[in-house]
């Protein structure tokens, strides 16, 4: 005999059923949180990573999370200059070397003599994050350099080697301008050859000391003008 309470309850538990087979789905696409906490704490160990190559040039440094965020920030210019893709470059920029969290950070002399699975290295990053494929792609992409944004973000992690360069060359360390020789043909766009141009032409303290009200300097001590 038909029994439309017990068909309608059948009908939930049914549905409850479905739902609960969906969940684990819907969680893998978009990762899973416990395995999102481990990928940003892993990002936080690039503030611990240092850059190794300031060890040859003798002075300055910087960890790879400084590094990435300026590159970041140039890519963005260079990016919006370019009318290319502000976004894809910046992602591209930002994470070019995530890898350095698991490996650490290879000078050029460091890379005669070892090697490293990068690819390795960012799947077991962020497996079960739902990032993986992205993450891996855009690394595909960058170290291919068949697009603009690929192209930008290599010149943007070079100009800001440059800029570091450039501040330890007129603080006085004369190798810094040896190593400037080498790094500027590095430069893939004429936009960031334009860039490094300036770069160089400019002064490390104009953005603060020139200021457009240049009495500042004088008024330094507290007293002001009337």
């Amino acid at each position: 005999m038909y029994n439309k309470d017990q068909n309608a309850a059948h009908h939930d538990r049914v549905e409850e059923t479905h739902q609960e087979e969906e969940a684990p789905s819907r969680t893998s696409a978009m990762g899973d949180l416990s395995r999102v906490a481990d990928f940003l704490l892993e990002a936080g160990m690039l503030r611990k990573t240092p850059r190794t190559g300031y060890q040859f040039l003798g002075t300055g440094q910087e960890n790879v999370a400084e590094h990435s965020f300026r590159t970041a920030v140039i890519g963005y210019v260079l990016a919006k200059r370019m009318k290319a893709d502000v976004g894809r470059t910046v992602c591209l920029c930002l994470f070019h070397d995530l890898h350095e969290a698991r490996i650490g950070d290879f000078n050029y002399v460091n890379r005669i003599y070892n090697t490293c699975d990068v690819e390795k290295a960012l799947h077991h990053a962020t497996e079960g994050t739902g990032l993986e494929e992205e993450m891996l792609d855009q690394w595909k992409e960058l170290e291919g350099v068949e697009t603009v944004e690929a192209c930008i973000a290599q010149d943007a992690d070079q100009l800001d080697f440059i800029l570091n360069l450039k501040e330890e060359a007129d603080l006085g360390n004369r190798f810094a301008a040896k190593w400037l020789k080498g790094a500027l043909p590095r430069l893939r766009t004429q936009e960031a050859r334009e860039l490094a141009d300036a770069i160089m032409r400019a002064e490390i303290d104009r953005w603060w000391f020139d200021r457009p009200d240049k009495t500042w300097w004088s008024r330094g001590n507290g007293h002001h003008s009337s």
